[in-house]
This record gives C-alpha cells, sequence and structure tokens, in this order.
C-alpha cells in the first residue's frame, strides 16, 4: 500500500483506485474521526465505475496510519505530535501528491463528517486547489450549530448499542464496533479540549471563484442535521460568495448516509450531480 511522510516524520497510508474508464476527474476522500477510508468501498466502487479516479488516505492516528503511528489498536483517533493542525497539514500534501500525478483533471473533495470539516479548513486555505466540494454529515463548525454532547441521545435504551446514530441499518453500527481499525471514543476525548477547538470556524470571505458544493445530510442525523447545514449553506452562499450550492436532505436517514438504508439513491445523487458538473470524456 502506497505512503508518504508528513511533515512530523509520520507515515500516512492512503489507496488509490483508478477510473475504469478513460477518467473524467479525481476524487479525494476524506473520512471521518474514529474510522478509516476502507468504510467507503461500496462509494468508492461507484465512482470507479463512472470515470473517477479516487484517491482515499487513513488520516493521522486513524486506520492503518493509526496502527502504524501508534503499534496499539487502543490509541486509534489519537492524533499525535502536531495535533489537528498536523492533520490538516498532511492532507494539504496528499493534495499536492494528487495533483502531481493527475495532471488537468479536475479535483473533488469529498468529506464526511470529521472529513467534512477537515475538507471546509482545506477549502478556506487553498480555495484555487479544488473544482468542487462535496460534504456528508456535515455542520455549520460553530458552538450551537455543532454538537458537543452525546451523539445517540435519541436512541437510549439499555441494549443500545451506542453506534445506532450512525445508521438506520442497525448492522452498520455493529460493524463499526467489531472494526478492529475503529473507535467509538468520542473526538473530544481523542482530540482534547485545545485540539477540538481547532474545528471551530466558518466558511472564508469571499473564496474568489465559484466551486461547486454539494451538501448531503440525514435529517434524523445528530452531528449538525438539517438546519446546521442549511446555516452552512447560506454561509457559503453569502460569505464566501458561491453560486452552485445544492443541499440535499434525506429523511429517515441519520449520520452514515452512505450506509443508509437508501444508500443507493445517495450514491445516484452524488453521481448525477457530479455528471452535471464533469461530463464524461468521449
Amino acid at each position: 500500500m502506497p505512503e508518504f511522510i508528513d511533515a512530523h516524520g509520520i507515515a500516512i497510508v492512503y489507496d488509490v483506485h483508478p477510473a475504469e474508464t478513460s477518467p473524467r476527474g479525481v476524487v479525494q476522500l476524506l473520512h471521518g474521526v474514529g474510522e478509516h477510508a476502507g468504510r467507503y468501498a461500496a462509494t468508492i466502487a461507484s465512482l470507479v465505475a463512472e470515470g473517477y479516479t479516487v484517491y482515499a488516505d487513513d488520516h493521522r492516528g486513524h486506520g492503518r496510519t493509526g496502527m502504524k503511528q501508534h503499534g496499539d489498536a487502543a490509541k486509534l483517533g489519537r492524533l499525535g505530535k502536531g495535533g489537528h493542525r498536523a492533520a490538516v497539514a498532511a492532507l494539504w500534501q496528499f493534495t499536492e501528491l494528487i495533483r502531481a500525478e493527475n495532471p488537468g483533471l479536475p479535483l473533488i473533495l469529498l468529506g464526511h463528517s470529521w472529513g467534512s470539516f477537515l475538507a471546509q479548513i482545506l477549502l478556506n486555505d487553498h480555495p484555487d486547489a479544488y473544482d468542487a466540494v462535496i460534504l456528508s454529515g456535515s455542520a455549520l463548525r460553530m458552538p450551537g450549530s455543532l454538537n458537543a454532547g452525546d451523539l445517540n441521545a435519541p436512541w437510549k435504551a439499555k441494549d443500545a448499542m451506542g453506534t445506532e446514530w450512525l445508521s438506520s441499518d442497525l448492522a452498520v453500527g455493529k460493524d463499526f464496533v467489531d472494526d478492529p481499525l475503529t473507535t467509538i471514543t468520542p473526538l473530544a476525548r481523542l482530540f482534547g479540549p485545545i485540539e477540538g477547538l481547532r474545528i471551530f470556524g466558518r466558511p472564508r470571505k469571499d473564496l474568489g471563484r465559484d466551486i461547486p458544493i454539494l451538501l448531503m445530510v440525514g435529517r434524523e442525523d445528530t452531528v449538525g442535521g438539517p438546519r446546521s447545514v442549511h446555516k452552512l449553506a447560506n454561509e457559503y452562499r453569502t460569505r464566501s460568495g458561491l453560486v452552485d450550492v445544492t443541499t440535499l436532505v434525506y429523511p429517515g436517514a441519520r449520520h452514515e448516509i452512505f450506509n443508509e438504508v437508501m444508500q443507493d439513491r445517495v450514491r445516484g445523487d452524488l453521481l448525477a450531480w457530479l455528471d452535471q458538473r464533469f461530463p464524461a470524456r468521449d
């Protein structure tokens, strides 16, 4: 498996999934906290089949990167030296690697949950680097719009696994618990208060170019939910000056819309949105 070394000497493990046809674009996929890129196999396969090459890393402290970094599954999710800023810097380094290997192709940033917050930060810092941004399970990164409490609160029960908030398909939560490369430790405990605060922020004022943005969220998502995502969309329009901003809300869906019972529809909507903006090459 390929890897690159970040500024602090951490080996970041990643995968490249080449497009099945002449590539029309490249997707950089950013997973969420406590998980890893391997949980996105079905979504990656659908993108590859439609002509997108997908690059997906296991972020600082996570998945295969985390195991190489810490050597202990009990420490998965902990970012290590340099903290959140180093995690963001490593993803920008990954972007530069992807750009170098795919000159001339559009680059699409696809982030889920914490990955969507990282994507928001990267877009603020490097608006010229990305040709489209897709945020799943996201939120406006401000107190009151981002849930810092118990994400599983609506599903409290004696027999609750604690992962019901992920998907209405409870097998998804069970698989998460059973996965040796995930952790259910909450973000606040993994990162600590100082590094956790680095997640907060707003879309940058006047990005200087119109970048298409797609926001996808389950109506029952407890991380931010539709209300927070609509606020985020409004900020991209009013603060950042973006015109092409789309919000899709999925009734009955919880946080992981790509692992929901209607996941085929979600992926279909994603591909249709991309198809309108990045037509297939002859």
